[in-house]
């Protein structure tokens, strides 16, 4: 295959595997984001990413001013697999041309 038909797109997954060994997005369920290298993945979208930053984002009722209370936790992992099922959007690098 040649440079030019490697890098076209013809289907929503060839933009995952256009970003491979890149930094990519991911949100699940749960309120959970994910940024970190994208090393691997399958139709399932089932994704192994490397040097990971989750944010899980928690909010919370106050009993007693009934306000909203907004948590965010951050934690960083070497090696992440992540199940396809509980991935709602994937987003590639940035492109500029």
């Amino acid at each position: 295959m040649s440079g030019e038909e490697d890098a076209t797109v013809r289907e929503p997954l060839d933009l995952i595997r256009l970003s491979l060994d890149e930094r990519i997005y991911v949100k699940l369920r749960s309120d959970r984001e994910l940024r970190g290298k994208l090393h691997a993945f399958d139709q399932h979208l089932n994704m192994i990413l490397g040097d990971v930053e989750e944010v899980i984002t928690t909010v919370e009722i106050d009993d007693e001013t009934y306000e909203e209370i907004v948590r965010t936790t951050k934690r960083n992992i070497q090696f992440l697999f992540v199940r396809g099922d509980g991935v709602i959007l994937v987003s590639p690098p940035l492109r500029t041309t």
